[in-house]
């Protein structure tokens, strides 16, 4: 079983600043509680190949987790896919930024879960936890944004 959660926030930065800030996933500790570390491989500027290892909490369990960034369009697409093997992992997931009026950022924010293993009988958990916090993850990215990046 699999399924997707997703988000749609709009951020006031403008979107090439945006796109910078999220490309960078050592930022994700900012507005992810559940990161509790990250680190870039290798540590030079996010491209196609690039990843991102990390140590989650979920459901009071660490795990590692590596993410492979797989599309890198800037100022406009992020794709990635989780590499490591983890019961429930990110079959892929991304951002979706649009130049809004104003100097204003539309994201959008999507993981597809997928599980493996046990893992199968507990997607349909993560899937619930996820999509009821989406609106507050995305409210977090967008708070995260705007105290990092600049106003204009």
């Amino acid at each position: 079983m699999s399924g997707q959660f997703e988000a749609t926030v709009e951020v006031d930065r403008p979107v090439e600043a945006v796109f910078g800030y999220l490309a960078d996933g050592r930022n994700d500790p900012q507005f992810s509680p559940r990161v509790l570390k990250i680190e870039r491989v290798p540590d030079a500027p996010t491209a196609v190949g690039t990843v991102f290892r990390s140590t989650v909490k979920d459901a009071g369990v660490k795990t590692a987790r590596e993410f492979r960034i797989t599309d890198l369009q800037a100022p406009a697409k992020i794709r990635w896919a989780e590499v490591s093997k983890n019961s429930v992992s990110v079959r892929e997931g991304g951002y979706d930024l649009q130049a809004l009026d104003g100097g204003r950022t539309r994201v959008r924010i999507f993981n597809v879960l997928e599980g493996h293993g046990l893992g199968k009988l507990l997607v349909g958990l993560a899937l619930v936890a996820a999509r009821k916090d989406a609106a507050a993850f995305g409210a977090r990215i967008k708070a995260a944004a705007e105290a990092a990046i600049d106003p204009r």
